[in-house]
Formats: structure tokens, sequence, C-alpha cells
């Protein structure tokens, strides 16, 4: 029997929402989640910020004060620049504890293991270190439309995991979840020539309270200090040391050809 994660073709599914980033609605989707992450972000400061992401080439959070970016990408390309590494998000190639703040960007949504998504970025976590969860809203016109669609390009290619779920697990992760917001409250429409933001959106995206935007994100810090334990998959020759900013490559299958990263068994 074929399992779910057999099936879907995870690396075309990165591609596309990767694309999908390009278009005039997720330009605007991308630019509110910058906006957000620089307003409750610009305060913390540390050693290192790791963003695990579809692709190293949509960064959030460049506006704090860290002495070291990291970003990871699932698949190797040409000309990636220093300090991008190649690793899948349920397999982070770093030492526990080595970083101060983790940056999900869609993460948990685009893989077949989104809660081992969720406890990499916890085991790498330092204590008292902030995580900073974005996933798309099921309960939002951008989840009724993910229920009906039959199309698995751009956002509809991924999970829509409850916002409630995901904070369970991080409660279960020993986080303090500090805040919780939606955000984005557009219809899921392209609508070349709108302008990029209008008075609604401002007014509905300074309402914490409403539950029913297009993502969400999910602030939390570490409250245990002791280190999760590894998993025996991986060898430690996959393990990246700390400090070093170079581009390196640890993900399942990863070539220099760019082809996809083989499944898992």
């Amino acid at each position: 029997m074929v399992s779910e994660s057999d099936a879907v073709d995870y690396s075309a599914r990165h591609e596309s929402f990767e694309r999908w980033f390009q278009t005039p609605l997720g330009r605007a989707l991308l630019a509110d989640q910058r906006r957000f992450v620089d307003a409750e972000l610009q305060r913390l400061t540390g050693a290192r910020q790791l963003q695990v992401s579809i692709s190293h080439r949509l960064p959030l959070a460049t506006g704090t004060d860290f002495s070291q970016k990291i970003m990871t990408t699932p698949r190797w390309y040409p000309h990636i620049p220093e300090g991008v590494a190649i690793c899948d998000a349920d397999e982070l190639a770093f030492p526990g504890d080595s970083m101060d703040l983790v940056v999900l960007h869609h993460a948990a949504d685009f893989s077949p293991y989104p809660h081992q998504v969720i406890r990499e970025a916890a085991r790498v976590l330092r204590g008292e270190g902030t995580m900073a969860l974005f996933g798309f809203n099921p309960l939002s016109l951008w989840g009724a439309r993910k229920l009906i669609t039959r199309s698995s390009e751009g956002p509809w290619g991924g999970r829509f995991l409850l916002r409630g779920r995901m904070e369970d697990w991080l409660h279960l992760l020993g986080f303090n979840v500090e805040a919780s917001v939606t955000r984005f409250f557009r219809a899921p429409l392209q609508r070349a020539g709108r302008k990029p933001r209008s008075r609604i959106d401002d007014r509905l995206s300074g309402n914490r309270l409403l539950p029913v935007g297009a993502y969400y994100c999910i602030l939390a810090k570490k409250r245990v200090h002791a280190r999760l334990p590894r998993r025996p998959v991986w060898r430690q020759s996959k393990v990246i040391a700390l400090p070093g900013t170079g581009t390196v490559g640890a993900s399942r299958g990863c070539s220099r050809s760019g082809s996809s990263p083989s499944k898992r068994k």
C-alpha cells in the first residue's frame, strides 16, 4: 500500500509554492508576513537565527540583530549563497540547543512529517529561545478554497493544519505560547492591478483577535533547557558544526544535479 508521503511529490509542490510567491497575491501575503515578523521580533538578539523554509529565496526576519543568520532549503540550486544549508525540515543538520531563534515558514505545511518538523525545530532551539511558526489557516476563506479545489499548485498543495493543534504540539514539547494570531484577510483570488495594501487590510491586520486570517503565526518560547534526544537515523557526519556560514548539504538524496530528494522508506 502506498502511503501519502510516498504518493505526493513534495519537491514539485515546494517549487510550485515558491513560484506562487511571484504572483500579486503571493507577493502581498509575503509582504504582510515580513511586516509582522519585523514588528514582533525586532527586539530579539542573539548568536544564531535559523529560518526553515521551502526555499532560501523567501527570507523573513532580515532586520533582526543576530550575529549569524542561517536558512535551509530542501533542494540544491546553482549559486546557493553562503549561510544556506541543504536539509529537510524534519531532519535539521544542526546540533541541539544551537539556535536562539527559529522561524518555520510554512515548513510543516509542506512536509510529509509535520510533527517531526516541529520537534526538530524544538531540538535545535536553545532554552528560552523563540520559535515563530507560520501556517495556513483552515478556518478561513483560504481553508474553504482548499477543501473545494482539486489543484495542488501554490498554497493549495500544502497542509492546512489547525492552529490549536500546532499550539498543542508546542506545549507538549515544552513551549510557552506568547502570541498566536491570524492575519491577511483578503479573499484567495488573484486580482491584477490591485493596490499592494488597502485601508481595510490595515484595519483587519491590526485586530489580533480575528481567527479567520489566511495564515497564522505562533510565537512561542522554549521553557526547557535539556536537549531533546536525536533519532538514531541521523549519522554524526550529517550534523553541521557551528559556527560556519558556508553552503552545506545534508538533505536526504541531495545531489548536485538538483534532483528531487528520495522519499523516506
